[in-house]
C-alpha cells in the first residue's frame, strides 16, 4: 500500500469519525434526552445543563479530528515523520487531557448537584479511563515521531 492510497483511507475513516460524531452529539444525544425526560418528568430540568455539557465535550474531540486530518494530509506527502507532526500530536494529547478533565469534573459537579445518577456517573468514569489512554498514547507518539524527526534530519545532513 502506498503512502496515498493509506492517506486516502485514514481520510474516509477520519471522516465517517466526524459524521459519527456530529450524529451522536446533534441526533442521538438530544433524542435520548427528550425520551428521558418524556418518561421521567421529573428530569426535565437537567436536560439543558446536559446537552450544554455534552456538546462542550464535542469541541476537543472535533479539534483532535482537525489535527488528525493535517498528520493524514502530511502522510499522503510523505511527511510522516516531522516535527509539525510531533507537534500536533503533543495538541491531540493535551485536547485529550483538558476534555478527560472537562468531562470527570463535569460529571463530578453535576453529581454533586443530585443532576446525576451514580451508575452513569461510574460508566463516565470509564469513559475518562479511554481519554486518558488517548492522552497518553497521543503523548508518546509525539515524543517517537519527534525523536524520528530528529533522526531523519541528521540523516539528510549526512552525505
Amino acid at each position: 500500500m502506498t503512502q496515498k492510497t493509506l492517506a486516502n483511507w485514514l481520510k474516509v475513516l477520519l471522516l465517517i469519525a466526524a459524521v459519527c460524531g456530529i450524529v451522536l452529539y446533534g441526533i442521538v444525544i438530544p433524542s435520548v434526552g427528550e425520551r428521558t425526560v418524556e418518561k421521567f418528568p421529573e428530569f426535565a430540568d437537567w436536560y439543558w445543563p446536559w446537552l450544554l455539557f455534552l456538546w462542550g465535550s464535542a469541541i476537543p474531540c472535533f479539534l483532535v479530528l482537525w489535527y488528525g486530518w493535517k498528520i493524514i494530509a502530511a502522510v499522503g506527502r510523505d511527511e510522516s515523520f516531522t516535527q509539525n507532526n510531533a507537534r500536533r500530536l503533543g495538541r491531540i494529547s493535551v485536547l485529550a487531557a483538558v476534555d478527560t478533565v472537562y468531562f470527570f469534573a463535569g460529571n463530578l459537579i453535576f453529581l454533586f448537584l443530585s443532576m446525576h445518577q451514580p451508575g452513569v456517573f461510574l460508566a463516565a468514569m470509564l469513559v475518562c479511563l479511554g481519554g486518558f489512554a488517548v492522552t497518553v498514547a497521543a503523548a508518546l507518539l509525539s515524543h517517537l515521531v519527534y525523536k524520528a524527526a530528529v533522526l531523519r534530519e541528521d540523516a539528510d545532513l549526512t552525505i
